[in-house]
């Protein structure tokens, strides 16, 4: 069983950067998609980031494109999140996810497709 874990969650301050990490259990596979995913209280979870493993393509929501960077270690099966210029609105529990991508590929930022999931890691971005 594929297992995922998060790490490098914390507090920052607006306009701070975090490095957010997932560490995959069990090789995968180099065809997936893996994600990040985040969810405060009262809100659905929405999509931050995806990555098509086999070629490197990443996804982005609007609301942290520019701001926040996706990327893979295969070598070592790690997922990151490099989050830059944070906002209190960013401030959330972030969960990383993997998926095949017959399941996720059309739309790499909806949960539903992915089998995977970490435990999550809480991100507080406040003053």
């Amino acid at each position: 069983q594929v297992q995922l874990m998060e790490f490098g969650g914390g507090s920052v301050q607006p306009g701070g950067s975090l490095r957010l990490s997932c560490a995959v259990s069990d090789y995968i596979g180099s065809d997936f998609y893996m994600a990040w995913f985040r969810r405060t209280p009262g809100q659905e979870r929405e999509g931050v980031a995806a990555i098509y493993s086999a070629d490197g393509y990443t996804f982005y929501a609007d609301s942290v494109k520019g701001r926040f960077t996706i990327s893979q270690d295969v070598v070592v099966g790690t997922l990151y999140l490099d989050m830059g210029v944070l906002k209190r609105e960013d401030t959330a529990v972030y969960y990383c996810a993997a998926g095949p991508p017959w399941k996720t590929r059309l739309r790499p930022l909806r949960g539903h497709g992915y089998d995977y999931w970490g435990q999550g890691t809480q991100v507080t971005v406040s003053s």
